[in-house]
């Protein structure tokens, strides 16, 4: 248990489509006022707040004010406000309206008592990275993106594959032929990362995966290399060539075969905060249906 630590303005932010919103959001929002907090609702999740107008910002605004963060939805709508927050260092606590839900793992039904444990102080915390991309184009870098969970390098034309080189850190990796390249943070190993093969990593580790997707070479496997590591990707001629760069499904201008498309850790990571006994290998267990039958 920690030092109580003093929280006297929340956000609130809700996936617009997600079952039960308006009932979390208002519920939520009641509760923290009740507690004597002041509460600013996302400008996106005002709509589903029921009763009095909340008081209302962007992201930015409530970066800028909030001392934690309460996001409803499913692991996307984390994400996202994870990207958005991230610079203004204050802390998420995920309540699961989705489906699998490894980042969002407060329920509704025990959201007023979990809330009430982090307002005493009884939570426990975690730091995550967060992977930045920039495409470098004749030497300048056009484009910028960050990403919890993966950098993915895809190839945008239906017909053939691409050729894909390699460098970590400036040394040659590889060169594969390839549907594309996942490079993944710890946290995003349970995401595409996974279904690539890709092993999955605790989410505390600095460390990062990169896996093939649907690689031409039945050799090629997925690698894992330092959190502080640089991934360098380009590409070889190809005369159908066609990629894209996406970082957590926000999907960057077309590439050309001359890009260099640069990956790195981010200065910041983003915060967690969890209910006492909170379990990641519970949560394997519980996601992907582990060990069903057996009991420790």
């Amino acid at each position: 248990m920690r030092t109580a630590v003093k929280f006297g303005v929340a956000a609130l932010i809700g996936k617009s489509d997600a079952e039960r919103i308006a009932e979390t959001l208002t519920e939520l929002r009641e509760h923290l006022v009740s507690r004597g907090l002041r509460v600013i609702v996302e400008t996106a999740s005002v709509p589903f707040v029921r009763g009095a107008t909340p008081e209302s910002g962007s992201l930015a605004e409530l970066g800028e004010c909030c001392d934690f963060a309460v996001v409803v939805g499913g692991d996307g709508t984390l994400l996202s406000a994870a990207r958005g927050l991230a610079a203004y260092d204050i802390p998420l606590i995920g309540v699961n309206l989705g489906r699998l839900g490894f980042l969002v793992d407060i329920s509704p039904g025990d959201i007023a008592t979990h809330l009430d444990d982090v307002l005493e102080g009884r939570y426990s915390e975690e730091e995550r990275f967060i992977l930045g991309a920039r495409i470098i184009r004749h030497g300048e870098v056009i484009y910028r993106q960050s990403a919890i969970n993966d950098v993915v390098v895809h190839r945008s034309n239906a017909t053939s594959m691409m050729e894909i080189v390699t460098h970590i850190d400036g040394v040659f990796l590889n060169s594969q032929r390839s549907d594309g390249l996942i490079v993944s943070t710890p946290t995003g190993s349970t995401a595409y990362a996974l279904s690539a093969g890709g092993p999955i990593l605790s989410p505390t580790l600095s460390a990062i995966v990169l896996a093939p997707i649907n690689p031409h070479a039945l050799t090629n496997r997925p690698i894992v290399v330092g959190g502080e590591s640089v991934v360098g990707i380009s590409f070889r001629s190809s005369k159908q060539f066609g990629a894209q760069l996406v970082c957590d499904n926000v999907s960057s201008p077309d590439l050309e075969i001359d890009d260099l498309v640069e990956i790195r850790k981010e200065p910041k990571p983003f915060r967690l905060l969890h209910p006492l006994g909170y379990d990641f290998f519970e949560i394997l267990r519980a996601k992907l249906n582990w060990s069903s039958g057996y009991r420790a």
